[in-house]
């Protein structure tokens, strides 16, 4: 276990000490059965506005945005299942009240809610409220082990990559072959090939050589593609290569999103940790002070700039995770100078982002001008944040607060630990447990499954929570299941498909590596996943 200085004391503990009886997950799924009981940063406490207001479905238990009614003495709230099969209520004196009372008795599914006022004679006045949603499934551990072993698995799964002729073919050239489309993201996917060459060299030495060639191959592409030094956006690779997919829409033309740089400064650090050569740490080096310069006094960043001139194209500001995370990462090797725009950075995060819990999903290849606060939600932004904040040399009580809460609706708005729907043939179209990536993208993403699980598992590093890491274990394990037995592939997303989509199988390098990753990160915890055996 990683040991950080947390400053408060946690009452967690003496509850964890608990979970030592024989049956673990006896003591494990009570603990999340009560854990559901609390509503996710709800409206009422005054912090944020109701951000549920496009929700689906929920985990933990809701409170809704219901206006007071003038004459009511009490509201009655009344949850039913869709096909008739049960109905739970209970009374309140607010109409914002959360369904607590209730919640644990509800069975998952598709439900309806109705409030209704109600005066002091208990007379209804009128029906303030209704919404459907689904009561989703709690965690209820164990579910089903590993199918082969952690290690085992990512080294195959960094091995399909690197196999690929797309992937080998960048020995011999400095120019993408396109027959794997993806690489139209060129920072995202060829920075990630990058990544997962240097994994490859690291980790299976015989391999090292080609790899290595495959990642300087790669690396010159975006060095050949980046902004000369003196440029506004200097050594910043572009978002976009060529019109394929998202590239071709017309409100991406010339445009780049501006945090993308960061996924290219991550790859040319591995290359500098792999090969000791100064160019590439001077290249990261290079896009970090570039974003130091575009950044507002406020700490903020525009999501979407022009290519050239760096002048923002809309007025929405960038989650702005991606940087921190980047910054922390230079600050590793000593360096102190984006200390300041590090901290700026992190205040903007905290007051606006984490304050109105408008977690919003940036993506490269969705439109995200002229949203509507808190309508495209996403573990991506939520996630990542927590483990951000919970990784800091010193986590602060409103630290480990915000990351908690910022896990909580990830894993209320995202994971799923089972589906109430099922096919004609009586099976689940989606594989759980899993997680979804945002509203707008309602699949189970192995990336988003990593952002998660591993939020949980800097969580448990901190406080010890075992629920955490089981929740973490159980998501690493469903990868290991997801994967391809016969060549290594870890599929982008899971969901059931007949044989002839299979064929094409959704496969986004990044998110693969992600997988990687993670995997390693559960092999090399042995001793902690032990505790989960007792």
């Amino acid at each position: 276990m990683k040991h950080r200085k947390l400053l408060l004391c946690l009452p967690l503990l003496a509850l964890l000490a608990g979970c030592a009886e024989k049956n673990i997950y006896s003591d494990l799924n009570a603990q999340a059965v009560r854990e559901y009981q609390e509503p996710v940063r709800p409206a009422s406490e005054g912090r944020n506005p109701c951000w549920n207001g496009f929700a689906k479905k929920f985990m933990y238990a809701p409170a809704f945005d219901i206006a007071s009614v003038e004459g009511a003495e009490k509201y009655r709230f009344t949850v039913s299942q869709k096909e008739g099969e049960g109905s739970w209520n209970f009374i309140s004196t607010c109409a914002c009240a959360d369904l607590s009372p209730i919640w644990k008795d509800i069975v998952p599914g598709h439900v309806k809610l109705t409030v209704e006022a109600l005066d002091a004679s208990g007379k209804v006045l009128a029906t303030v409220y209704e919404r459907e949603f689904v009561r989703d499934f709690p965690f209820e551990g164990p579910y089903s082990e590993p199918v082969r072993d952690y290690r085992e698995a990512a080294i195959k799964g960094a091995l399909y990559i690197h196999m690929l002729p797309a992937i080998q073919h960048w020995t011999e050239a400095t120019t993408p072959d396109m027959s794997y489309h993806h690489n139209t993201y060129p920072c995202k996917i060829i920075g990630a090939t990058i990544r997962n060459e240097c994994f490859i060299a690291r980790e299976l030495p015989h391999r090292r050589e080609n790899a290595l060639a495959v990642a300087r191959g790669a690396a010159q592409f975006l060095i050949d593609m980046s902004h000369p030094e003196g440029h506004p956006l200097a050594f910043f690779p572009p978002t976009y290569y060529l019109d394929l997919e998202a590239s071709k829409r017309d409100w991406n033309q010339g445009k780049t999103m501006t945090l993308e740089a960061a996924k290219a400064g991550d790859a040319f650090l591995d290359l500098y940790d792999l090969t000791g050569e100064k160019a590439w740490m001077d290249r990261a080096v290079g896009i970090a002070r570039t974003y130091v310069r575009l950044q507002r006094e406020d700490g903020s960043l525009p999501i979407k700039i022009d290519f050239e001139t760096a002048e923002p194209v809309n007025n929405v500001s960038a989650m702005l995770h991606p940087l921190l995370r980047y910054f922390q990462r230079l600050r590793g090797y000593g360096l102190t100078e984006f200390i300041p725009a590090q901290e700026k950075a992190e205040k903007w995060m905290d007051e606006v982002a984490v304050e109105t819990f408008d977690m919003t999903g940036q993506f490269e290849d969705v439109n995200v001008n002229g949203l509507q606060p808190y309508q495209n939600l996403t573990n991506c932004t939520a996630a990542p944040y927590a483990s951000y904040l919970l990784d800091k040399e010193s986590v602060s009580e409103k630290d480990l607060a915000n990351a908690r809460d910022l896990i909580r609706l990830s894993e209320d708005q995202f994971v799923h630990w089972a589906y109430p729907d099922l096919t004609e043939d009586g099976f689940p179209k989606k594989n759980a447990p899993c997680v979804h990536e945002q509203y707008h993208y309602e699949m189970p993403v192995d990336n988003s499954a990593c952002n998660v699980a591993n939020a949980w598992l800097d969580y448990y590093e901190v406080t010890g929570d075992l629920l955490s890491l089981a929740k973490a274990k159980a998501m690493g394990d469903q990868m290991t299941i997801q994967q391809n037995a016969v060549n290594g592939m870890l599929p982008t997303t899971w969901e059931w498909r007949d044989s002839k989509r299979d064929r094409n199988r959704t496969f986004w390098a990044n998110c693969s590596f992600s997988t990687e990753t993670f995997l390693m990160r559960l092999a090399g915890m042995e001793e902690d996943l032990k505790k989960l055996k007792k």
